[in-house]
């Protein structure tokens, strides 16, 4: 079965940095969108950026815009969230998610067909 296995989460201070790691099995892996997520509780999960099957396209919140970048390794099935100057705001669980899909990254959770169990994220002040 399709397996997604976040990993990289942590405590840092604020202005670090992380990168978060996707594993992804039981699926074509160069086939999907991958994307990055986030929630923190009692608020809907949040998209934080997308990535194209081939890595040619790209997509991102705005909160996150010139701080995260998102890559992946289609020969490994992994896909990367680098996360540059981290705030408190950006504390939450981080869930990587597949979408099958030949065009751009959506947004929209409701696209994603797979989901891993996510990975926390905690940036203190």
């Amino acid at each position: 079965q399709v397996q997604l296995v976040e990993s990289g989460g942590g405590l840092v201070q604020a202005g670090d940095s992380l990168r978060l790691s996707c594993a992804a099995s039981g699926l074509t892996f160069s086939t999907y969108v991958m994307g990055w997520f986030r929630q923190t509780p009692g608020k809907e999960r949040e998209f934080v950026a997308g990535i194209r099957w081939s890595g040619g396209v790209t997509s991102y919140a705005d909160s996150v815009k010139g701080r995260f970048t998102i890559s992946r390794d289609n020969a490994k099935n992994t896909v990367f969230l680098k996360m540059n100057s981290l705030n408190p705001e950006d504390t939450a669980v981080y869930y990587c998610a597949a979408d099958q899909s030949w065009g751009a990254p959506s947004s929209s959770a409701v696209s994603y067909e797979y989901w891993g169990q996510g990975t926390q994220v905690t940036v203190s002040s």
